[in-house]
Protein backbone atom coordinates (compact mmCIF):
# COMPACT_ATOMS: atom_id res chain seq x y z
CA UNK A 1 0.00 0.00 0.00
CA UNK A 2 1.17 3.29 -0.92
CA UNK A 3 2.93 5.28 2.17
CA UNK A 4 1.17 8.61 1.45
CA UNK A 5 -1.98 7.18 0.99
CA UNK A 6 -1.82 4.93 4.06
CA UNK A 7 -0.88 8.45 6.25
CA UNK A 8 -4.07 10.45 4.67
CA UNK A 9 -6.22 12.21 7.32
CA UNK A 10 -9.27 10.93 5.29
CA UNK A 11 -8.26 6.97 5.91
CA UNK A 12 -9.89 5.24 8.40
CA UNK A 13 -9.85 1.54 9.26
CA UNK A 14 -13.13 0.76 11.73
CA UNK A 15 -13.18 -1.93 14.35
CA UNK A 16 -16.61 -1.74 14.62
CA UNK A 17 -18.76 -4.19 13.73
CA UNK A 18 -22.57 -4.89 13.98
CA UNK A 19 -22.87 -6.12 17.37
CA UNK A 20 -21.58 -2.64 18.62
CA UNK A 21 -24.64 -0.67 17.07
CA UNK A 22 -27.76 -1.65 19.07
CA UNK A 23 -31.58 -1.37 18.39
CA UNK A 24 -31.46 -1.29 14.20
CA UNK A 25 -31.91 -5.00 13.33
CA UNK A 26 -34.12 -3.97 10.69
CA UNK A 27 -31.58 -1.69 9.28
CA UNK A 28 -28.89 -4.13 9.55
CA UNK A 29 -30.46 -6.53 7.70
CA UNK A 30 -31.29 -3.48 4.72
CA UNK A 31 -27.79 -2.26 4.69
CA UNK A 32 -26.81 -6.10 4.67
CA UNK A 33 -28.57 -6.62 1.31
CA UNK A 34 -26.66 -3.61 -0.43
CA UNK A 35 -23.24 -4.80 0.77
CA UNK A 36 -22.93 -8.33 -1.14
CA UNK A 37 -21.25 -7.00 -3.95
CA UNK A 38 -18.42 -5.32 -1.67
CA UNK A 39 -16.93 -9.00 -0.75
CA UNK A 40 -18.72 -10.90 -4.03
CA UNK A 41 -18.36 -8.29 -7.19
CA UNK A 42 -18.89 -11.35 -9.09
CA UNK A 43 -22.57 -12.44 -8.38
CA UNK A 44 -23.92 -8.41 -9.58
CA UNK A 45 -21.12 -9.77 -12.71
CA UNK A 46 -22.94 -13.17 -13.92
CA UNK A 47 -26.18 -11.15 -13.61
CA UNK A 48 -24.82 -8.57 -15.94
CA UNK A 49 -26.23 -5.96 -13.85
CA UNK A 50 -24.95 -2.82 -11.81
CA UNK A 51 -24.71 -3.16 -8.14
CA UNK A 52 -26.23 -0.80 -5.75
CA UNK A 53 -23.83 2.54 -6.09
CA UNK A 54 -24.99 3.88 -2.22
CA UNK A 55 -27.48 4.84 0.26
CA UNK A 56 -28.82 7.37 2.73
CA UNK A 57 -28.86 7.47 6.06
CA UNK A 58 -31.26 9.82 7.73
CA UNK A 59 -32.92 10.53 10.59
CA UNK A 60 -32.51 12.73 13.73
CA UNK A 61 -29.43 13.71 15.49
CA UNK A 62 -27.93 11.40 17.76
CA UNK A 63 -29.99 8.03 16.49
CA UNK A 64 -26.41 6.48 15.44
CA UNK A 65 -26.14 7.43 11.56
CA UNK A 66 -22.38 7.72 11.70
CA UNK A 67 -22.17 4.97 13.91
CA UNK A 68 -23.74 2.33 11.40
CA UNK A 69 -21.59 3.84 8.85
CA UNK A 70 -18.28 2.79 10.42
CA UNK A 71 -19.80 -0.33 11.26
CA UNK A 72 -20.76 -1.20 7.82
CA UNK A 73 -17.11 -0.39 6.96
CA UNK A 74 -15.63 -2.15 9.64
CA UNK A 75 -17.68 -5.35 8.53
CA UNK A 76 -17.51 -5.56 4.68
CA UNK A 77 -14.74 -3.12 3.34
CA UNK A 78 -12.43 -2.47 6.46
CA UNK A 79 -11.25 0.84 4.87
CA UNK A 80 -12.91 3.75 5.23
CA UNK A 81 -13.03 7.48 3.78
CA UNK A 82 -14.63 10.54 5.81
CA UNK A 83 -14.84 13.30 4.06
CA UNK A 84 -16.91 16.13 2.89
CA UNK A 85 -15.74 17.36 -0.77
CA UNK A 86 -16.54 14.56 -3.85
CA UNK A 87 -14.11 14.22 -6.35
CA UNK A 88 -10.54 13.69 -4.49
CA UNK A 89 -12.30 11.00 -1.84
CA UNK A 90 -13.82 8.94 -5.40
CA UNK A 91 -10.28 9.05 -7.07
CA UNK A 92 -8.60 7.20 -3.76
CA UNK A 93 -12.20 5.20 -2.83
CA UNK A 94 -11.19 3.51 -6.46
CA UNK A 95 -7.89 2.97 -5.69
CA UNK A 96 -8.41 1.52 -2.64
CA UNK A 97 -11.11 -0.32 -3.54
CA UNK A 98 -13.32 -2.20 -1.82
CA UNK A 99 -13.83 0.82 0.10
CA UNK A 100 -16.56 3.11 1.36
CA UNK A 101 -16.83 6.54 0.98
CA UNK A 102 -18.76 8.44 3.77
CA UNK A 103 -20.05 11.60 3.51
CA UNK A 104 -21.57 13.01 6.59
CA UNK A 105 -23.99 15.68 7.29
CA UNK A 106 -24.16 15.86 3.67
CA UNK A 107 -26.96 18.32 2.83
CA UNK A 108 -24.45 20.89 4.01
CA UNK A 109 -22.49 20.56 1.11
CA UNK A 110 -25.24 19.47 -1.65
CA UNK A 111 -27.96 21.63 -1.43
CA UNK A 112 -31.29 22.29 -4.10
CA UNK A 113 -29.35 23.84 -6.67
CA UNK A 114 -32.20 26.40 -7.13
CA UNK A 115 -31.70 27.60 -3.67
CA UNK A 116 -27.91 27.73 -3.37
CA UNK A 117 -26.54 30.84 -2.56
CA UNK A 118 -23.15 30.44 -4.23
CA UNK A 119 -21.93 28.96 -7.45
CA UNK A 120 -19.81 26.69 -5.43
CA UNK A 121 -22.74 24.84 -3.56
CA UNK A 122 -23.93 24.46 -7.27
CA UNK A 123 -20.39 22.93 -8.60
CA UNK A 124 -20.25 21.01 -6.02
CA UNK A 125 -23.49 18.94 -6.33
CA UNK A 126 -22.59 18.40 -10.14
CA UNK A 127 -19.03 17.53 -9.25
CA UNK A 128 -21.06 14.65 -7.02
CA UNK A 129 -23.77 13.75 -9.45
CA UNK A 130 -21.03 13.14 -12.12
CA UNK A 131 -18.51 11.36 -9.98
CA UNK A 132 -21.67 8.27 -9.18
CA UNK A 133 -22.98 8.27 -12.44
CA UNK A 134 -19.11 7.56 -13.87
CA UNK A 135 -18.94 4.49 -11.20
CA UNK A 136 -21.70 3.24 -13.52
CA UNK A 137 -20.09 3.85 -17.04
CA UNK A 138 -16.70 1.15 -15.93
CA UNK A 139 -16.34 -1.94 -17.03
CA UNK A 140 -15.85 -3.88 -14.47
CA UNK A 141 -18.19 -2.13 -11.60
CA UNK A 142 -16.26 -0.97 -9.08
CA UNK A 143 -16.38 -2.00 -5.41
CA UNK A 144 -17.06 1.44 -4.13
CA UNK A 145 -20.30 2.05 -2.04
CA UNK A 146 -21.29 5.88 -0.98
CA UNK A 147 -23.03 6.07 2.30
CA UNK A 148 -24.33 9.81 2.73
CA UNK A 149 -25.59 10.85 6.29
CA UNK A 150 -28.11 13.72 7.61
CA UNK A 151 -30.63 14.84 9.53
CA UNK A 152 -32.72 16.96 6.56
CA UNK A 153 -33.52 14.89 4.09
CA UNK A 154 -35.75 17.35 2.54
CA UNK A 155 -33.09 20.09 1.40
CA UNK A 156 -31.25 17.69 -0.98
CA UNK A 157 -30.75 18.19 -4.43
CA UNK A 158 -33.70 15.86 -5.69
CA UNK A 159 -31.24 14.65 -8.50
CA UNK A 160 -28.93 13.08 -5.63
CA UNK A 161 -31.99 10.78 -4.69
CA UNK A 162 -32.60 9.28 -7.84
CA UNK A 163 -31.99 5.29 -8.72
CA UNK A 164 -28.19 5.10 -9.68
CA UNK A 165 -27.42 7.11 -7.02
CA UNK A 166 -28.39 7.07 -3.77
CA UNK A 167 -30.73 3.72 -4.41
CA UNK A 168 -32.16 3.47 -0.63
CA UNK A 169 -32.85 5.76 1.52
CA UNK A 170 -32.65 4.71 5.20
CA UNK A 171 -34.81 6.03 7.78
CA UNK A 172 -33.76 5.60 11.36
CA UNK A 173 -36.05 7.16 13.60
CA UNK A 174 -36.71 7.30 17.43
CA UNK A 175 -36.02 3.82 18.94
CA UNK A 176 -38.87 2.40 21.06
CA UNK A 177 -38.65 0.28 23.88
CA UNK A 178 -37.70 -2.40 22.98
CA UNK A 179 -34.83 -0.80 20.68
CA UNK A 180 -33.87 1.61 23.85
CA UNK A 181 -33.67 -2.06 25.65
CA UNK A 182 -31.66 -3.40 23.02
CA UNK A 183 -29.06 -0.39 23.03
CA UNK A 184 -28.95 -0.04 26.19
CA UNK A 185 -27.62 -3.63 26.93
CA UNK A 186 -25.09 -2.82 23.98
CA UNK A 187 -23.30 0.38 26.13
CA UNK A 188 -23.41 -1.38 29.25
CA UNK A 189 -21.87 -4.36 28.32
CA UNK A 190 -18.62 -3.20 29.98
CA UNK A 191 -20.21 -1.13 32.96
CA UNK A 192 -19.79 -2.70 36.21
CA UNK A 193 -23.38 -2.96 37.41
CA UNK A 194 -25.81 -4.86 39.70
CA UNK A 195 -26.31 -8.70 38.48
CA UNK A 196 -29.96 -8.09 38.86
CA UNK A 197 -29.99 -4.71 37.14
CA UNK A 198 -33.07 -3.91 35.92
CA UNK A 199 -32.64 -3.25 31.81
CA UNK A 200 -36.61 -2.87 31.11
CA UNK A 201 -37.20 -0.33 33.82
CA UNK A 202 -34.39 1.74 32.86
CA UNK A 203 -35.65 1.04 28.76
CA UNK A 204 -39.54 2.20 30.06
CA UNK A 205 -38.17 5.30 31.66
CA UNK A 206 -35.92 7.11 28.51
CA UNK A 207 -39.02 7.94 26.11
CA UNK A 208 -37.86 10.27 23.35
CA UNK A 209 -33.88 9.42 24.02
CA UNK A 210 -31.61 8.61 21.19
CA UNK A 211 -28.74 6.15 21.27
CA UNK A 212 -26.41 9.83 21.95
CA UNK A 213 -28.77 10.35 24.93
CA UNK A 214 -28.71 6.99 26.31
CA UNK A 215 -24.87 7.19 25.87
CA UNK A 216 -24.79 10.55 27.88
CA UNK A 217 -26.96 9.27 30.63
CA UNK A 218 -24.66 5.96 31.48
CA UNK A 219 -21.80 8.87 31.42
CA UNK A 220 -23.97 10.73 33.82
CA UNK A 221 -24.86 8.23 35.76
CA UNK A 222 -21.24 6.60 36.43
CA UNK A 223 -20.13 10.22 37.54
CA UNK A 224 -23.16 10.09 39.93
CA UNK A 225 -22.15 6.95 41.30
CA UNK A 226 -18.24 8.30 41.51
CA UNK A 227 -19.98 11.32 43.65
CA UNK A 228 -22.15 8.73 45.94
CA UNK A 229 -19.25 6.24 46.99
CA UNK A 230 -16.22 8.32 46.95
CA UNK A 231 -17.30 12.19 47.68
CA UNK A 232 -20.03 11.35 50.11
CA UNK A 233 -18.70 9.13 52.25
CA UNK A 234 -16.65 9.80 55.22
CA UNK A 235 -13.50 9.95 52.63
CA UNK A 236 -11.28 12.73 51.82
CA UNK A 237 -13.15 15.77 50.59
CA UNK A 238 -13.25 16.29 46.93
CA UNK A 239 -10.53 18.85 47.27
CA UNK A 240 -8.47 16.48 48.98
CA UNK A 241 -8.98 13.81 46.72
CA UNK A 242 -8.33 15.99 43.55
CA UNK A 243 -4.83 16.63 45.05
CA UNK A 244 -3.77 13.26 45.60
CA UNK A 245 -1.77 11.18 43.40
CA UNK A 246 -2.26 8.14 45.04
CA UNK A 247 -4.54 4.99 43.68
CA UNK A 248 -7.61 4.35 45.28
CA UNK A 249 -6.92 1.09 47.26
CA UNK A 250 -9.06 -1.68 46.14
CA UNK A 251 -10.93 -1.56 49.10
CA UNK A 252 -12.49 1.54 48.21
CA UNK A 253 -12.94 0.75 44.96
CA UNK A 254 -14.76 -2.01 45.40
CA UNK A 255 -17.61 -0.92 46.34
CA UNK A 256 -17.85 1.28 43.36
CA UNK A 257 -20.81 0.43 40.60
CA UNK A 258 -23.42 1.98 38.93
CA UNK A 259 -27.05 1.49 40.56
CA UNK A 260 -30.49 1.94 39.32
CA UNK A 261 -30.40 5.07 41.68
CA UNK A 262 -27.74 6.90 39.74
CA UNK A 263 -29.49 6.66 36.50
CA UNK A 264 -32.68 8.00 38.11
CA UNK A 265 -30.85 11.03 39.24
CA UNK A 266 -29.31 11.63 35.91
CA UNK A 267 -32.14 11.38 34.38
CA UNK A 268 -33.06 14.72 35.44
CA UNK A 269 -30.41 16.34 33.76
CA UNK A 270 -30.33 14.37 30.52
CA UNK A 271 -32.67 16.07 28.29
CA UNK A 272 -33.97 13.65 24.94
CA UNK A 273 -32.45 15.30 22.07
CA UNK A 274 -36.04 14.57 20.55
CA UNK A 275 -37.01 16.89 22.88
CA UNK A 276 -34.91 19.63 22.13
CA UNK A 277 -34.49 19.04 18.12
CA UNK A 278 -38.93 19.48 18.33
CA UNK A 279 -39.62 16.24 17.34
CA UNK A 280 -41.79 13.81 19.65
CA UNK A 281 -41.63 13.26 23.38
CA UNK A 282 -43.99 11.13 25.91
CA UNK A 283 -46.00 12.99 27.81
CA UNK A 284 -45.73 13.03 31.44
CA UNK A 285 -49.29 12.40 32.11
CA UNK A 286 -50.89 9.26 33.46
CA UNK A 287 -54.20 8.01 33.64
CA UNK A 288 -54.10 8.81 37.78
CA UNK A 289 -54.33 12.85 36.27
CA UNK A 290 -57.47 11.81 34.56
CA UNK A 291 -60.45 11.73 36.61
CA UNK A 292 -63.11 9.89 35.16
CA UNK A 293 -63.82 9.38 31.72
CA UNK A 294 -64.35 5.65 32.00
CA UNK A 295 -65.78 5.17 28.56
CA UNK A 296 -63.35 7.21 26.29
CA UNK A 297 -60.75 5.75 28.32
CA UNK A 298 -61.58 2.24 27.11
CA UNK A 299 -62.82 3.06 23.84
CA UNK A 300 -59.28 4.70 23.48
CA UNK A 301 -57.37 1.53 25.28
CA UNK A 302 -59.16 -0.21 21.98
CA UNK A 303 -58.32 1.94 19.08
CA UNK A 304 -54.76 2.48 20.47
CA UNK A 305 -53.24 0.44 23.41
CA UNK A 306 -54.50 -2.75 22.12
CA UNK A 307 -52.89 -2.45 18.43
CA UNK A 308 -49.56 -1.59 20.16
CA UNK A 309 -49.70 -4.46 22.85
CA UNK A 310 -51.80 -7.37 20.96
CA UNK A 311 -50.74 -6.80 17.18
CA UNK A 312 -50.86 -10.49 16.80
CA UNK A 313 -54.64 -10.62 17.92
CA UNK A 314 -55.62 -8.08 15.20
CA UNK A 315 -53.92 -9.72 12.48
CA UNK A 316 -55.50 -13.09 13.37
CA UNK A 317 -58.97 -11.54 13.66
CA UNK A 318 -58.24 -9.38 10.31
CA UNK A 319 -58.61 -6.05 12.11
CA UNK A 320 -56.66 -2.66 11.33
CA UNK A 321 -56.11 0.11 13.78
CA UNK A 322 -58.54 2.88 13.59
CA UNK A 323 -57.21 5.10 11.65
CA UNK A 324 -57.79 8.55 13.52
CA UNK A 325 -59.55 9.30 16.42
CA UNK A 326 -61.54 12.85 17.02
CA UNK A 327 -62.20 13.58 20.34
CA UNK A 328 -65.01 16.09 20.57
CA UNK A 329 -66.76 17.89 23.22
CA UNK A 330 -67.18 21.39 25.36
CA UNK A 331 -64.25 23.34 26.45
CA UNK A 332 -62.31 22.37 29.44
CA UNK A 333 -63.76 18.30 29.75
CA UNK A 334 -59.94 16.59 29.39
CA UNK A 335 -59.97 15.86 25.55
CA UNK A 336 -56.17 16.86 25.55
CA UNK A 337 -55.78 15.50 28.99
CA UNK A 338 -56.97 12.33 27.43
CA UNK A 339 -54.68 12.52 24.54
CA UNK A 340 -51.25 12.86 26.62
CA UNK A 341 -52.62 10.00 29.00
CA UNK A 342 -52.97 7.07 25.79
CA UNK A 343 -49.90 8.28 24.76
CA UNK A 344 -47.98 7.39 28.09
CA UNK A 345 -49.79 4.64 29.11
CA UNK A 346 -48.87 3.07 25.81
CA UNK A 347 -45.34 4.24 25.71
CA UNK A 348 -45.81 5.83 22.39
CA UNK A 349 -43.78 9.22 21.69
CA UNK A 350 -46.39 11.94 21.21
CA UNK A 351 -46.17 15.08 18.68
CA UNK A 352 -48.46 17.62 19.93
CA UNK A 353 -49.62 20.23 16.96
CA UNK A 354 -52.31 23.41 17.77
CA UNK A 355 -54.00 24.02 14.70
CA UNK A 356 -53.16 27.40 14.39
CA UNK A 357 -49.78 27.50 14.70
CA UNK A 358 -49.14 25.97 11.42
CA UNK A 359 -51.01 28.25 9.05
CA UNK A 360 -48.25 30.76 7.76
CA UNK A 361 -49.22 33.79 5.71
CA UNK A 362 -46.57 33.08 2.80
CA UNK A 363 -47.80 30.47 -0.47
CA UNK A 364 -46.75 26.75 0.53
CA UNK A 365 -45.42 27.15 3.67
CA UNK A 366 -48.61 25.84 5.65
CA UNK A 367 -48.47 22.96 3.44
CA UNK A 368 -44.79 22.36 4.55
CA UNK A 369 -45.59 22.18 7.85
CA UNK A 370 -48.25 19.63 7.55
CA UNK A 371 -45.67 18.02 5.82
CA UNK A 372 -43.20 18.01 8.42
CA UNK A 373 -45.20 16.84 11.16
CA UNK A 374 -46.35 13.72 9.16
CA UNK A 375 -42.47 13.02 8.55
CA UNK A 376 -41.33 13.37 11.91
CA UNK A 377 -44.49 10.93 13.12
CA UNK A 378 -43.29 8.19 10.87
CA UNK A 379 -39.50 8.77 11.80
CA UNK A 380 -41.10 8.35 15.64
CA UNK A 381 -43.29 5.06 15.35
CA UNK A 382 -44.60 3.99 17.01
CA UNK A 383 -46.08 7.58 17.87
CA UNK A 384 -49.42 9.65 18.14
CA UNK A 385 -50.14 12.20 16.30
CA UNK A 386 -52.35 14.91 18.24
CA UNK A 387 -54.04 18.18 16.43
CA UNK A 388 -55.47 20.57 19.26
CA UNK A 389 -58.03 22.63 17.96
CA UNK A 390 -58.58 20.79 14.59
CA UNK A 391 -61.02 23.39 13.55
CA UNK A 392 -58.55 26.05 12.82
CA UNK A 393 -56.62 23.78 10.37
CA UNK A 394 -59.08 22.36 8.69
CA UNK A 395 -62.75 24.22 8.38
CA UNK A 396 -65.06 23.34 6.20
CA UNK A 397 -64.31 24.37 2.23
CA UNK A 398 -66.76 26.00 0.06
CA UNK A 399 -67.14 25.64 -3.58
CA UNK A 400 -65.84 28.95 -4.45
CA UNK A 401 -62.71 29.14 -1.95
CA UNK A 402 -58.59 28.68 -3.33
CA UNK A 403 -57.28 30.45 -0.21
CA UNK A 404 -54.48 29.52 1.97
CA UNK A 405 -56.94 27.07 4.17
CA UNK A 406 -58.30 25.08 1.46
CA UNK A 407 -54.73 24.59 0.13
CA UNK A 408 -53.90 23.22 4.29
CA UNK A 409 -56.68 20.74 4.32
CA UNK A 410 -56.15 19.13 0.86
CA UNK A 411 -52.48 18.80 2.51
CA UNK A 412 -53.98 17.41 5.47
CA UNK A 413 -56.36 15.18 3.57
CA UNK A 414 -53.24 13.86 1.18
CA UNK A 415 -50.75 13.05 4.54
CA UNK A 416 -53.56 11.25 6.05
CA UNK A 417 -54.67 8.97 3.07
CA UNK A 418 -50.50 8.49 2.65
CA UNK A 419 -50.70 7.00 6.20
CA UNK A 420 -51.98 3.73 5.13
CA UNK A 421 -48.99 2.22 4.76
CA UNK A 422 -47.79 3.59 8.29
CA UNK A 423 -46.42 1.43 10.90
CA UNK A 424 -47.99 2.44 14.49
CA UNK A 425 -48.57 6.17 13.45
CA UNK A 426 -51.75 7.03 15.01
CA UNK A 427 -53.78 10.17 14.84
CA UNK A 428 -56.03 11.98 17.44
CA UNK A 429 -57.18 15.50 17.11
CA UNK A 430 -59.60 17.43 19.20
CA UNK A 431 -62.60 20.72 18.90
CA UNK A 432 -64.98 21.84 20.47
CA UNK A 433 -66.49 22.55 17.13
CA UNK A 434 -67.36 19.90 15.23
CA UNK A 435 -69.76 21.29 12.74
CA UNK A 436 -67.48 23.37 10.84
CA UNK A 437 -64.55 20.81 10.71
CA UNK A 438 -64.49 19.63 6.68
CA UNK A 439 -66.56 16.35 6.06
CA UNK A 440 -64.15 14.99 4.11
CA UNK A 441 -62.02 14.78 7.27
CA UNK A 442 -64.27 12.81 8.97
CA UNK A 443 -64.60 10.13 6.46
CA UNK A 444 -63.60 6.60 7.26
CA UNK A 445 -60.05 6.27 7.05
CA UNK A 446 -59.06 9.14 7.74
CA UNK A 447 -60.46 10.32 11.67
CA UNK A 448 -63.00 7.94 11.29
CA UNK A 449 -63.64 7.10 14.87
CA UNK A 450 -65.48 10.33 16.92
CA UNK A 451 -65.38 9.96 20.77
CA UNK A 452 -67.82 12.35 22.65
CA UNK A 453 -65.90 14.10 25.70
CA UNK A 454 -68.81 15.58 27.45
CA UNK A 455 -69.77 17.07 30.73
CA UNK A 456 -69.07 14.60 33.77
CA UNK A 457 -72.20 13.46 36.10
CA UNK A 458 -72.35 14.06 39.99
CA UNK A 459 -70.00 10.78 40.22
CA UNK A 460 -67.36 11.93 37.44
CA UNK A 461 -67.12 15.75 39.03
CA UNK A 462 -66.82 13.47 42.41
CA UNK A 463 -63.63 11.72 41.23
CA UNK A 464 -62.43 14.70 39.25
CA UNK A 465 -62.23 16.75 42.51
CA UNK A 466 -60.29 13.64 44.38
CA UNK A 467 -58.17 13.82 41.68
CA UNK A 468 -57.47 17.69 41.42
CA UNK A 469 -57.23 17.49 45.61
CA UNK A 470 -54.46 14.79 45.05
CA UNK A 471 -57.55 12.78 47.86
CA UNK A 472 -58.22 15.58 49.89
CA UNK A 473 -54.20 16.21 51.15
CA UNK A 474 -53.23 18.87 48.60
CA UNK A 475 -55.31 21.56 49.23
CA UNK A 476 -55.67 19.83 52.72
CA UNK A 477 -59.20 20.04 53.50
CA UNK A 478 -60.90 20.68 57.11
CA UNK A 479 -62.77 17.70 58.65
CA UNK A 480 -66.03 19.61 57.66
CA UNK A 481 -65.80 19.84 53.79
CA UNK A 482 -67.23 16.83 51.70
CA UNK A 483 -66.05 16.17 48.10
CA UNK A 484 -69.01 14.26 47.34
CA UNK A 485 -71.47 16.75 48.93
CA UNK A 486 -69.88 19.46 46.56
CA UNK A 487 -70.03 16.97 43.53
CA UNK A 488 -73.84 16.53 43.78
CA UNK A 489 -74.36 20.41 44.62
CA UNK A 490 -76.51 21.85 42.50
CA UNK A 491 -74.76 25.00 41.71
CA UNK A 492 -71.76 22.12 40.23
CA UNK A 493 -74.46 21.81 37.19
CA UNK A 494 -72.36 22.37 34.33
CA UNK A 495 -69.36 22.32 35.66
CA UNK A 496 -66.04 20.84 33.42
CA UNK A 497 -62.88 19.71 35.02
CA UNK A 498 -61.57 22.89 34.03
CA UNK A 499 -64.26 24.72 36.24
CA UNK A 500 -63.77 22.14 39.11
CA UNK A 501 -60.15 23.00 39.13
CA UNK A 502 -61.18 27.21 39.07
CA UNK A 503 -63.37 25.88 41.97
CA UNK A 504 -60.58 24.58 44.18
CA UNK A 505 -58.22 27.03 43.32
CA UNK A 506 -60.45 29.87 44.50
CA UNK A 507 -61.32 28.00 47.81
CA UNK A 508 -57.62 27.95 48.35
CA UNK A 509 -56.85 31.34 47.85
CA UNK A 510 -59.75 32.25 50.04
CA UNK A 511 -58.15 29.66 52.55
CA UNK A 512 -54.71 32.06 51.77
CA UNK A 513 -56.14 35.04 52.61
CA UNK A 514 -58.06 34.16 56.16
CA UNK A 515 -54.60 32.69 57.08
CA UNK A 516 -52.58 35.44 55.97
CA UNK A 517 -55.44 37.78 57.57
CA UNK A 518 -54.99 36.34 61.22
CA UNK A 519 -51.32 36.39 61.28
CA UNK A 520 -49.98 39.62 62.94
CA UNK A 521 -47.39 40.33 60.88
CA UNK A 522 -49.58 41.03 57.63
CA UNK A 523 -51.53 43.13 59.77
CA UNK A 524 -48.94 45.41 61.07
CA UNK A 525 -46.90 45.74 57.51
CA UNK A 526 -49.54 44.89 54.16
CA UNK A 527 -46.17 44.70 52.12
CA UNK A 528 -44.08 41.91 54.34
CA UNK A 529 -44.91 38.09 53.69
CA UNK A 530 -43.58 36.79 56.72
CA UNK A 531 -45.76 34.93 59.06
CA UNK A 532 -44.92 33.14 62.38
CA UNK A 533 -47.39 29.89 61.42
CA UNK A 534 -46.80 27.15 59.58
CA UNK A 535 -47.87 25.76 55.81
CA UNK A 536 -49.08 22.93 57.23
CA UNK A 537 -51.50 24.99 58.80
CA UNK A 538 -53.73 26.13 55.79
CA UNK A 539 -56.47 24.07 55.30
CA UNK A 540 -59.33 24.43 52.90
CA UNK A 541 -63.09 24.90 54.81
CA UNK A 542 -66.52 24.60 53.74
CA UNK A 543 -66.70 28.36 53.80
CA UNK A 544 -64.35 28.68 51.43
CA UNK A 545 -65.80 26.31 48.77
CA UNK A 546 -69.39 28.71 49.83
CA UNK A 547 -67.48 31.68 48.94
CA UNK A 548 -65.84 29.96 45.89
CA UNK A 549 -69.56 29.55 44.67
CA UNK A 550 -70.31 32.79 44.46
CA UNK A 551 -67.24 33.29 41.75
CA UNK A 552 -66.69 30.35 39.78
CA UNK A 553 -69.57 30.15 37.40
CA UNK A 554 -69.87 27.48 34.51
CA UNK A 555 -67.81 27.88 31.81
CA UNK A 556 -70.03 26.40 28.68
CA UNK A 557 -73.27 27.67 28.01
CA UNK A 558 -76.60 25.79 27.41
CA UNK A 559 -76.51 26.79 23.64
CA UNK A 560 -73.05 25.16 22.98
CA UNK A 561 -73.97 21.54 25.03
CA UNK A 562 -77.23 21.79 22.89
CA UNK A 563 -75.15 22.43 19.78
CA UNK A 564 -72.79 19.57 20.51
CA UNK A 565 -75.12 17.10 21.61
CA UNK A 566 -77.42 17.87 18.54
CA UNK A 567 -74.51 17.41 16.19
CA UNK A 568 -73.15 14.04 17.84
Amino acid sequence: MNDSLAKSPELHYPTLKFEDVGGNEETLVEVCKLLIHMRHPEVYQQLGMVPPRGFLLHGPPGCGKTLLAQAVAGVSAGQFIYRDAPRHPFSLGLSMAPCILFIDEIDAITPKREVASKDMERRIVAQLLTCMDDLNSLAVPAQLLVVGATNRPDSLDPALRRAGRFDREICMGIPDEAARLRILRTLCRKLKLPEDFDYQQLARLTPGYVGADLMALCREAAMSAVNRVLLETRGPPVLCLLKSTETLSEEKLAGLSILMSDFQLSLASVQPSAKREGFATVPDVTWEDVGALQDVREELTMAILAPVRSPEQFRALGLSAPSGVLLAGPPGCGKTLLAKAVANESGLNFISVKGPELLNMYVGESERAVRQVFQRGRNSAPCVIFFDEIDALCPRRSGHESGASVRVVNQLLTEMDGLESRRQVFIMAATNRPDIIDPAVLRPGRLDKTLYVGLPPPADRHTILHTITKGGTRPQLEQDVSLEEIARDKRCDGFSGADLTALVREASLNALRTYLKSQPSSAASPGHTHSSGSAADIRVSKDNFEDAFGKVRPSVSTKMRERLSVRL
